[in-house]
C-alpha cells in the first residue's frame, strides 16, 4: 500500500501530456479535475509543492506553432508565452478553493550555488509555512543546455529533497511502470521498487504519444532513483489516478527509500548539473578524492579541459578519462596549467595565500557512480 496519507509534505509533478490538448493548448477541464484532487490534499492538511510541466506546450497555439519547437530560441520563446498562461490557470483554479499559489522558477544554478540554494530552499519552506501552493518549473525561458536540469522529473525529485519531503509523486499519462510494453499479453504492472534489479531488463522507452514533453518512464526510474536515494518515497502512476495515490490508494508503482538521506546540496551538484570543463588527476589525486575522501589539491591535478570560472562544477577524470566525482573549483580554468603539479606551499610562497586553496574542497565535491 502507498499509505500516501501518512506523508506531511508531499511534492506532486504533472507531465505536459496531462495538462494539453493534442494542438498544445492548455485543457481546463483536465488541469481543473487535477487540481480537485491536490486542493483535497491540503485540506487534509498536508503541505503540497507542484512541479508542473506544460509551458512550453501551452506556448505553441498562441504562437501559431503546429509542434514542440526543437531549437532552443523558440522553445524559450514558448515557454515565456505559456509559463504566464500556465500560473494563471493554476491561480484561478486554486483560487476555487481559496488557495494561493506561487511562482518559483529553477535553473541548475540556482541551486548549485552556496548562496542561491539556500535562498532557494528558504523561499520554498517560507511558501509552505505562508499555506502557499508552490508551482515550480524549470526556467524554461532563460534555462541553456548547461545550465538546465534536463527535465521534471528530476526536477521534482530534487526539489523533494531540497523541502525534506515524505512523498513524491510522478504523474504521466501511462498508470506506472511495466515489465514490457503496456497492453501486451502477459505484461504486469511492477507494484514494488527497492534495487536495481527489481527493473533489470524492463523497457524504459517514452511510452507517451503527445509528443509535448521531454521525459518517458526512463526519466521517471531516474528520478525516483534520486528520491529515494534522498530518502523519498516515490510513486509513478497516471495523472487519472492522482485522487487515488494521494488517499493512500494501492496504485502505480511505488520506490522504497533505502539508507540515510544524502546532503541535499551535493545531491544537486550530482544530479542538476552539467560539468563546464574537466580536470584529469593522478593515480595518487584520484585514491585521495575516492578513496580518502579528502580535497583535491594543485599537485595533484594534471590536465584541464573546458572553459570555467571559479565556482562552476567540472568533472574529475582518472588516468583512462573516467569521471569519479565532481566538484565546485575554485580557480578559473586560464589560472589553473600555471598551478598544476605543484605544492600549496610553494603557491602560496610564490603567489600569495590566495593561492593555498584547494582546487576542490571536499565539502564541494561529490563523487559519481559508475
Amino acid at each position: 500500500m502507498a499509505e500516501t496519507p501518512g506523508a506531511a509534505r508531499v511534492v506532486v509533478k504533472v507531465g505536459s501530456s496531462s495538462l494539453t490538448t493534442a494542438d498544445g493548448g492548455l485543457d481546463a477541464a483536465r488541469l481543473d479535475a487535477l487540481v480537485d484532487e491536490l486542493a483535497a490534499t491540503v485540506g487534509s492538511g498536508r503541505q503540497l509543492v507542484l512541479v508542473s510541466s506544460g509551458a512550453i506546450a501551452a506556448g505553441i497555439a498562441p504562437l501559431g506553432l503546429r509542434r514542440r519547437p526543437r531549437d532552443l530560441a523558440t522553445q524559450q520563446a514558448a515557454a515565456s508565452v505559456g509559463q504566464g498562461l500556465l500560473v494563471h490557470r493554476y491561480t484561478e483554479s486554486f483560487a476555487r478553493f481559496g488557495l494561493k499559489v506561487g511562482q518559483v522558477l529553477l535553473t541548475s544554478d540556482d541551486v548549485v550555488r552556496r548562496a542561491s540554494y539556500r535562498n532557494a530552499a528558504r523561499t520554498l519552506n517560507r511558501l509552505l509555512d505562508l499555506g502557499i501552493v508552490p508551482v515550480v518549473n524549470e526556467n524554461d525561458t532563460v534555462a541553456t543546455d548547461e545550465i538546465r536540469v534536463g527535465d521534471n522529473d528530476r526536477l521534482a525529485a530534487l526539489v523533494a529533497h531540497l523541502v525534506h519531503a515524505d512523498l513524491l509523486v510522478l504523474l504521466s499519462d501511462v498508470d506506472g511502470i511495466y515489465d514490457g510494453r503496456p497492453g501486451d499479453p502477459g505484461v504486469q504492472l511492477i507494484r514494488e521498487v527497492r534495487s536495481p534489479e527489481d527493473l533489470a531488463g524492463v523497457p524504459l522507452g517514452s511510452t507517451g504519444a503527445s509528443g509535448l514533453g521531454r521525459g518517458g518512464m526512463a526519466t521517471k526510474v531516474e528520478a525516483a532513483a534520486i528520491a529515494v536515494e534522498a530518502g523519498v518515497r516515490t510513486i509513478v502512476t497516471s495523472a487519472t489516478r492522482a485522487a487515488e495515490v494521494l488517499a493512500g490508494g494501492d496504485v502505480g508503482t511505488v520506490f522504497l527509500p533505502v539508507g540515510p538521506r544524502s546532503s541535499q546540496r551535493l545531491l544537486w551538484l550530482a544530479h542538476a548539473t552539467a560539468p563546464r570543463g574537466s580536470l584529469r588527476l593522478d593515480g595518487g589525486a584520484v585514491h585521495a578524492v575516492v578513496v580518502r575522501r579528502m580535497s583535491l589539491l594543485a599537485a595533484g591535478v594534471i590536465g584541464v579541459e573546458g572553459r570555467f570560472v571559479a565556482g562552476d562544477p567540472v568533472d574529475l577524470l582518472d588516468e583512462n578519462g573516467h569521471a569519479v566525482a565532481r566538484g565546485l573549483v575554485n580557480f578559473d580554468a586560464t589560472e589553473l596549467p600555471g598551478l598544476l603539479g605543484r605544492s600549496t606551499r610553494d603557491l602560496a610562497g610564490e603567489l600569495g595565500p590566495a593561492y593555498s586553496r584547494e582546487v576542490v574542497h571536499r565539502d564541494d565535491l561529490v563523487l559519481l557512480r559508475r
